[in-house]
């Protein structure tokens, strides 16, 4: 029987399927490596998963009604479907570069605007939501207390996440919009209340919901989603189905920073996938990414490229070494992924035996 998988020192009971809800893209620039990152360890969780007898079901969401994809369609002169449209496209091309499969449902914002007013709805009934001048907003100021954050650092990510704590019509800055009224130039669709969009968060609770039901076994996304984004996402779940927790475990993937600093564009640090495929080979950089611990923040530099490179070729030597392998040496790669996936242990232990430990870790890693 395979080993039980363990995160962050908690063990997960699961029996033959696993339902993975990934935090996907607002799809208005190319993509980096912060995203890249993300993604290619999310896919390595389902093919751990994989390994130890364990179906993923993925669903990876697209934002494609948000703020932040506006503004940046006006600033190029494009409708912002369109954009979102073809930076889809590009980030799809990106992933499949990379090895990241397909996920199983890639739910889109836009499709969702009825399940978000349903959903707006019934925080309404259940008095976790209020009305005021067309915006639907969910009581929010508990919301930050439940994950351990004071209200000065929920502030700050509030406003930095685009959660308009300055608002006037909230009656308290935290408050989070489920349905927010339409100003001119932003996308609307009809409401009980005003013409209007979903909220970020409760686009995802709409798309979580729809095709998972009440609750998820990984959410998974970027460390920095922690809140605003991961803790509304929750709340308002719980709010909805009555149900907690909402996820029986967190997937929090480290941030990869430049020089200390976050990858952000207003920052000129970002490192562009597409030049970094184009000068090694999509697997280097897969292994650069997942030859460590992957809750752990780490820092970029081109330094690290020539050592991935290195590791992969003692890797794929050691799989071509001897036909197979005792089943002891697949448990023990198995076990290894199984203990909070740890790849660094696996990987060492695989170049070791060699065979066809090494031959399953290429395999489960997406190495091949």
């Amino acid at each position: 029987m395979p080993p039980p998988l363990t995160l962050a020192g908690r063990r997960i009971a699961l029996l033959d399927r696993a339902r993975i809800y990934a935090c996907g893209i607002t799809p208005y620039d190319v993509t980096h490596l912060g995203h890249a990152a993300t993604f290619v360890w999310v896919d390595t969780l389902g093919r751990v998963l994989r390994a130890l007898g364990v179906e993923p079901i993925v669903c990876r969401n697209v934002t494609d009604v948000d703020d932040v994809l506006v503004e940046a369609a006006r600033r190029s002169g494009s409708r912002y479907d369109d954009l979102a449209a073809f930076q889809e496209f590009q980030f799809e091309g990106d992933m499949a570069a990379l090895n990241v499969r397909a996920p199983d449902y890639e739910p889109r914002a836009h499709r969702y605007v009825e399940p978000v007013i349903r959903l707006a709805q019934a925080l309404l009934d259940a008095d976790a939501a209020y009305e005021r001048a067309g915006s639907v907003y969910f009581r929010g100021e508990g919301v930050a207390r439940s994950v351990g954050l004071d209200t000065e650092t929920a502030l700050r990510l509030a406003a930095e996440y685009g959660g308009r704590p300055d608002d006037p019509a909230k009656e308290h800055p935290l408050d989070a919009a489920v349905w927010q009224a339409s100003e001119e130039g932003y996308p609307a669709w009809d409401s009980p209340w005003a013409p209007g969009r979903p909220g970020w968060h409760a686009e995802c609770v709409a798309m979580a919901l729809s095709v998972f039901g009440i609750g998820v076994d990984f959410h998974a996304g970027g460390a920095d989603l922690r809140y605003p984004h991961h803790a509304y996402h929750a709340a308002m779940a719980e709010k909805f189905t009555g149900t907690a927790p909402y996820a029986r475990a967190w997937f929090r993937v480290g941030k990869v920073t430049v020089d200390g600093a976050k990858m952000a564009k207003s920052a000129g640090n970002l490192v562009m996938l597409d030049p970094l495929l184009a000068a090694h080979p999509a697997a280097v950089v897969r292994l650069m990414i997942l030859d460590r611990p992957w809750a752990r923040d780490w820092d970029y530099t081109p330094d690290l490229l020539a050592p991935a490179a290195e590791r992969l070729d003692k890797l794929h030597t050691a799989a071509g070494r001897g036909i197979r392998s005792p089943e002891e040496d697949l448990a023990q790669i198995r076990r290894l992924l199984a203990e909070d996936l740890d790849v660094p242990a696996a990987l060492d232990a695989a170049i070791a035996l060699g065979g066809g430990a090494a031959r399953l870790l290429v395999t489960t890693l997406g190495l091949a």
